[in-house]
């Protein structure tokens, strides 16, 4: 998707490095423990049917066997422990939105893609058909495969993951419902997967941030400072499973950019950033988008990601 660049109302010197390598940290963590875990939920189902079969825990690992079941604390919103069931996974109760940019259907439809909807702050296109490498290998069919490959990771740490589309739609949707998606389903944290379609000389990857719009029916005041922090989290954990570079082209290097123009965004009530992948024009970034094995990088990037926002929520 190509990019009109913005200033950047977050110069970069607000970043928090300590999030950077939370994000980085749990990439690793989750790599050993989502095979581990989905092993273990596989055994435990085949030898048990299904049923909750406790184990004894080391001493002061803040659980109980069987006959005083105590799950494993985490910090409550006051900072007191509060109990988390036994042998619940990390993302137990949290909802996550994907939303993979565009639809591999649109070309077909141009009166409905290119029919205007309001933003808040002005009037943009329903949806557009996006980019593609040299090639002809579509950006609809990218954030797709990357999507679907992030919700089995997001799925086995227990979050409840949402799609706007899953390629079950003749076209769109709309930005318009691809926010309101999320809206109606309180997502704690939602994300648009693209790649981009900047100049062929271009290339790596960069996350899109909201700017404050206050109009039309839009404020993204309340999700500003949170869909910073998940930003921040993304980009750290992103660039560590996948080795691409911040974009070379947009504000400075910095892997950021604000936006006031993206419906996706403005409309948007539940904290949330896009994220292009890389420049589907660039041939060494095509190549990587290209490869299933770095696709399958990136959804672990975005999960883990995402994975380090939701476990410091209160």
């Amino acid at each position: 998707m190509p990019s009109d660049q913005q200033p950047d109302q977050y110069p970069e010197s607000a970043a928090d490095p300590a999030r950077g390598a939370r994000a980085v940290t749990l990439v690793i963590v989750l790599a050993a423990l989502v095979p581990l875990g989905l092993a273990g939920w596989l055994g435990g189902r085949a030898l048990f049917g299904g049923g909750a079969q406790a184990v004894a825990a080391a001493p002061g690992d803040g659980r109980r066997t069987p006959s005083g079941a105590r799950g494993p604390t985490t910090p409550g919103p006051s900072g007191a422990p509060r109990s988390t069931p036994a042998g619940a996974l990390p993302l137990a109760g949290k909802v996550v939105l994907i939303d993979p940019g565009h639809n591999p259907g649109n070309y077909r439809y141009p009166d409905q893609i290119n029919a205007l909807v309001p933003v808040g702050n002005g009037s943009k296109a329903c949806d557009t058909t996006g980019t593609e490498t040299d090639a002809g290998y579509p950006e609809a069919d990218f954030t797709l495969d990357v999507a679907r490959r992030a919700r089995v990771i997001l799925q086995a740490e227990g979050a409840k993951v949402v799609f706007t589309q899953d390629g079950d739609r003749p076209w769109g949707p709309c930005v318009t419902e691809r926010a309101e998606i999320g809206n109606a389903a309180h997502a704690d944290a939602a994300v648009s997967v693209h790649g981009d379609g900047a100049g062929a000389d271009d290339y790596g990857f960069h996350v899109i941030l909201p700017a404050l719009v206050v109009a039309g029916g839009a404020d993204t005041a309340p999700i500003v400072g949170p869909s910073r922090t998940l930003g921040l989290d993304l980009r750290a954990a992103f660039q560590h499973a996948t080795g691409e570079p911040f974009a070379t082209y947009i504000d400075h290097g910095t892997g950021l950019d604000v936006r006031s123009d993206l419906g996706g965004l403005n409309l948007s009530t539940v904290p949330k950033v896009f994220i292009e992948c890389g420049n589907m024009r660039n041939s060494t970034d095509a190549g990587r988008m290209t490869s299933a094995s770095w696709r399958q990088g990136a959804a672990q990037g975005i999960a883990a990601g995402l994975t380090a926002y939701l476990l410091h929520q209160n």
